[in-house]
């Protein structure tokens, strides 16, 4: 194994404390999988366009890719040997030379009510300030309450809920998954999935490398966990077919009984005014295929201008 105290497998990650964890996350699972020393690895950080960039909405800047950029341009460069990403951050298309080979196990998928005042969205009063940059999260909610006013609340965990304990908004919504991953899922309310689809793969981290690198792949067959595997290809299958991004309020939930999978979709017009739905169940080695039904049966209610 080429891996050594001097010349060790390179992880990079955003800096927050939540890709931070995640990326320690992934070093222990390749400590305890290779039976390599702590010091054949290191985290680099890397700062994104979506760090930098905390004034407007990601809609108006570039969507997605915004978190990955300067990342996969470090892998490319071989700066870093691989990335470690939060799933519902990345673009359905990888660049050309780079590619996802590993997922690890997936995390609570929920959303959760965040709110120093109240404990879920029916105890909000009329014409509540709502802060969230989500596309999804602003849509669902204006279905459920139009009455009430949403605010662009941008920033990491623990800057979002400064601004909500500064009154910027009376109440938000973050993941349960990095609720969980930090220790703080003592501040959660989380919301079901019949309640508040969640985003595309959320709750799971994915591992992206260079095409070609073998000695990697095979490193990081040891961690992948299969279920999300299955799981992301037909929820990722169904982002990619409806042209999803962080500019399209798009949900959907794959879950595995057995050999049996649930996947459910769900697109929202921006204002909330609309809501088209679909779910199929079929055996867990179909799922690519029936995403891609459902992509073009919903594709066929929305029309030209849904969004």
């Amino acid at each position: 194994m080429r891996f050594t105290p001097n010349s060790p497998l390179v992880i990079g990650t955003r800096g927050s404390p939540l890709a931070l964890a995640q990326a320690h996350e992934t070093m222990g699972r390749l400590i305890r999988s290779t039976g390599l020393d702590e010091s054949c690895f290191k985290i680099t950080v890397i700062k994104t366009s979506g760090d930098k960039i905390q004034d407007r909405p990601l809609s108006e800047v570039g969507g997605k890719g915004l978190f990955t950029k300067e990342i996969e341009d470090a892998m490319l460069d071989y700066g870093i040997d691989i990335a470690v990403h939060s799933m519902k951050d990345m673009p359905v298309i990888c660049p050309e030379g780079l590619k996802l080979s590993c997922y690890l196990p997936r995390e609570d998928v929920r959303d959760s009510f965040i709110s120093t005042k109240y404990k879920n969205i029916n105890e909000l009063p009329k014409g509540a300030t709502v802060g969230t940059s989500s596309l999804r999260r602003r849509a669902q909610l204006l279905n459920k309450r139009p009455d009430l006013k949403i605010v662009e609340f941008r920033g990491n965990v623990q800057t979002r809920l400064r601004k909500l304990n500064e009154g910027v908004a009376e109440a938000t919504f973050l993941a349960c998954a990095g609720l969980n991953r930090l220790g703080r899922n003592e501040i959660s309310n989380p919301i079901e999935p019949d309640d508040m689809l969640p985003a595309i793969a959320q709750g799971c981290i994915g591992i992206e490398q260079r095409e070609g690198d073998t000695e990697i792949a095979e490193i990081l067959t040891k961690i992948n966990d299969k279920s999300a595997s299955l799981r992301l290809a037909a929820e990722r299958t169904l982002l990619a077919e409806l042209d999803g991004s962080c500019q399209t309020p798009i949900a959907g939930l794959a879950e595995l009984d057995g050999q049996k999978m649930r996947l459910r979709g769900e697109v929202i017009r921006p204002d909330g005014s609309e809501v088209l739905k679909d779910e199929i169940i079929c055996h867990v080695n179909e799922g690519v295929e029936m995403a891609s039904g459902m992509a073009k049966r919903l594709r066929d209610q929305m029309g030209e201008d849904f969004f």
